[in-house]
């Protein structure tokens, strides 16, 4: 009898995920809605009275139990990078024209794609079986959202059946998105419940995908399109044309207006057509993705730092709207630049209500003669920031008069601004203005600084209106005392903030030098810095303009930050405040850290001693430089089991592989 229900399950479960495959991949469903919710009713009945024979991969495992706390982040094996972008069909030009010179080859076949306006994701499959979904994150480091891209039918739990046994592990990269139409109707229910609404397809589609309670992103309809690979073993796969077929051949969904492409006038033709059919597309598009097809051909364009060499976004045009500014206004950031917006009669774009526009600064205003009461279009740049693009003249009333932030004072603490030398801001350089001390504290404790869990806009808010911080080395004297007596505030939450600062406190060099705010001082240059000051902030306060100039990667412009911020007293007196309030540097290793200084390695298959992050980590701190795509530029390829592909390239460029017995003798040097 057992044997008979196990069989019918099965049956039952094939049934529905051939549908599914049918239905998200093919476009071709063969049920209607009332046999497929019967189908699934049917299973439901039969494994809820032999739940013993419940598999995970069962079509009605898909909403799990709410997750109890706050995503876990996890490191993409293969870094999602960004694209850069071509604003028009020169740039689309250029960009063929540099890979044609760079590859020395008169033509080259490429694959466009539409560029959907969603949220990027990894799913990761090990031996077919789905194991985790990460956001993109930084590109470098994602949230955990498995729990929310089960209950998107459209993503198979189990791969579909191949003509080869499946990789034992594939990272795919896909485009989470929100159809117009569930859009809408997402909305109105939402109005209907009196809830706030959402203001476009994409925020829809990001609020879904970050809920802990996958019940509700069960509701809310999403798909997805995969349109990448990032890191995989036991898979040959020689293009990008073959990767998309392949990806349909196990289950995944690929979006089906991608295209061949072999000469620049095709190109330029497609994002035309693509953008003149925008509107009927049933989901948000901005522009067109150009990809390189050839894999071997990647590898030796290579990588920039932030994106790929052999790809481009293509940006439509952005869409805009008449309307009028009420009024400008100026707002002050952490480094005391005063940027002014434009406050404008509120107009839809591309499905989101703006009512403000940025104009960058005072040349933006003077170039397009900007004024309080005056007619004008509104873009939405790339589809994103809402930017004035032109003054109707004939429509200006009369009596305008032509602004001028020299004639204001700070908007937060009513100082006089100055313009900065060199440059087109405006800064307020009053030390004690409030809107900067909220903005340095709140990059302070952002996930990227010092990371501080529950310090968000609101409570910092809140603190300093309170009077208990006014900088940031106030933050490490807070007490449970002083918050569990404040709104929003009770033993629990002030508990957990007072843990999360001390636990804030075990820091290293480059998150706490970033956290100060530096002017022109991100991430990538404060571990830059950590070579050189050895994770010592004294060496770094004393070093020298030519010392901090003669950097590798440290130019003047950041050079000079550097010196003025140490050069202020208070500055240096915050410092000291956090190091006597129990802030501690963890000392980063860096044995011979010239060693390998230009040379560049790829790592590639699995480790018996070591994880592919570590084999990174090691050889940075030997001055390497780690890529994640082979090119003629790469100087080894460090190997472990089931390399895959890279290997056939790495051969094929005469590239000198390093074994895992290797690898350790390398390091084992180096570090004698």
């Amino acid at each position: 009898m057992e044997s008979k229900i196990k069989e019918k399950i099965k049956h039952l479960t094939d049934k529905i995920n051939e549908h599914n495959y049918a239905y998200y991949v093919l476009d071709q469903p063969y049920l209607s809605d009332a046999e497929y919710d019967n189908l699934f009713r049917e299973l439901e009945s039969l494994e809820k009275d032999n739940s013993e024979l419940i598999q995970p991969s069962s079509p009605t495992q898909r909403v799990g139990h709410p997750i109890k706390s706050g995503f876990q982040n996890y490191s993409h094996d293969t870094p999602m990078l960004s694209l850069s972008n071509a604003i028009n069909e020169q740039e689309i030009h250029d960009f063929t024209q540099r890979i044609n010179k760079w590859l020395e080859q008169e033509s080259t076949s490429y694959i466009a794609e539409p560029k959907i306006d969603g949220l990027g994701v990894s799913l990761i499959y090990e031996s077919g079986n789905l194991v985790r979904a990460l956001t993109r994150g930084d590109g470098y480091t994602g949230e955990d959202i498995t729990h929310n891209i089960k209950t998107i039918n459209a993503v198979p739990m189990v791969l579909r059946d191949s003509k080869n046994s499946h990789p034992e592990f594939i990272e795919i990269r896909g485009e989470i998105f929100m159809l117009k139409s569930d859009f809408i109707k997402l909305n109105q229910m939402r109005s209907q419940e009196d809830e706030k609404l959402f203001a476009n397809a994409r925020n829809a589609a990001a609020g879904s995908v970050r809920q802990l309670d996958p019940h509700v992103t069960a509701k809310r309809k999403l798909s997805i399109f995969c349109y990448e690979l990032g890191t995989s073993k036991g898979l040959d796969i020689n293009s990008h044309w073959d990767m998309l077929s392949y990806l349909k051949s196990i289950g995944l969904p690929v979006n089906p207006l991608a295209k061949k492409i072999d000469t620049i006038g095709d190109m330029i033709a497609y994002h035309r057509d693509l953008e003149h059919k925008r509107e009927s597309i049933p989901y948000e598009i901005d522009g067109s993705v150009i990809k390189v097809d050839n894999y071997l051909l990647r590898s030796n364009l290579g990588e920039r730092a932030r994106s790929p060499r052999w790809a481009i976004a293509a940006k439509f045009k952005s869409k805009d709207a008449e309307t009028q500014i009420l009024d400008i206004v100026l707002q002050v950031g952490r480094t005391g630049v005063v940027t002014p917006v434009a406050k404008i009669k509120e107009v839809e774009i591309s499905g989101a209500m703006i009512s403000s526009a940025t104009l960058h600064n005072q040349d933006e205003i003077d170039k397009k003669d900007i004024r309080i009461n005056d007619y004008a279009i509104v873009q939405r740049s790339g589809d994103v920031i809402p930017k004035i693009s032109k003054i109707i003249l004939k429509k200006r009333p009369k009596n305008t008069v032509k602004f001028n932030i020299a004639s204001h004072n700070c908007p937060s603490c009513q100082s006089i601004i100055s313009r900065i030398e060199g440059e087109a801001a405006y800064r307020c350089e009053n030390l004690s203005c409030k809107a900067k001390l909220q903005g340095s504290i709140e990059h302070f404790c952002s996930k990227n600084a010092m990371n501080i869990d529950g310090l968000g806009v609101q409570i910092v808010e809140q603190l300093m209106h309170s009077n208990l911080i006014q900088k940031i080395d106030d933050l490490f004297n807070l007490s449970y005392s002083d918050l569990v007596i404040l709104d929003r505030f009770q033993e629990k939450s002030a508990n957990n903030l007072i843990n999360a600062i001390n636990e804030s406190k075990d820091t290293t060099f480059p998150r706490f030098v970033f956290a100060l705010g530096i002017p022109n001082v991100g991430q990538h240059i404060s571990k830059i810095l950590d070579i050189h000051c050895e994770s010592s902030i004294k060496k770094l306060s004393t070093s020298s303009l030519e010392d901090l100039e003669a950097i590798d990667g440290v130019g003047l412009i950041v050079a000079k930050s550097i010196i003025g911020f140490f050069n202020s007293p208070s500055n240096r007196e915050t410092i000291k405040n956090c190091l006597n309030s129990g802030v501690k540097i963890n000392k980063t290793v860096f044995r011979n850290s010239k060693e390998l200084k230009d040379v560049t390695f790829v790592i590639t298959g699995s480790f018996k001693n070591y994880k592919r992050n570590q084999i990174k980590e090691l050889l940075e701190r030997k001055g390497a430089k780690v890529a994640s795509a082979i090119s003629s530029k790469t100087n080894f390829l460090v190997m472990g089991e089931n390399a895959g592909s890279k290997a056939d390239k790495a051969q094929a460029l005469n590239i000198k592989i390093i074994n895992e017995n290797k690898l350790s003798s390398l390091l084992d040097e180096q570090n004698s």
